[in-house]
């Protein structure tokens, strides 16, 4: 799969995290996905999707038990 072919795979997980923050965390593990395979592929990841990956981990992590019954 072509870089570019990549990015665009990332930016539609990027237009739905937006649309679905709700499912943000499966839309994480997808983003994780691509890069994982941009770095298979001896590509550069991007900065810019890089921090945006760290910024979604750093907002995700104190969401993660906010629905368990207590």
């Amino acid at each position: 799969m072509a870089f570019e072919q990549l990015k665009a795979g990332i930016a539609l997980i990027l237009e739905e995290i937006e649309k679905r923050p709700e499912d943000r965390h499966v839309l994480q593990e997808e983003l994780r996905g691509k890069i994982a395979e941009l770095r298979a592929l001896g590509m550069p990841v991007p900065e810019d999707i890089l921090r945006l990956e760290q910024e979604l981990e750093d907002d995700g992590s104190d969401d993660l038990y906010d629905d368990m019954p207590v």
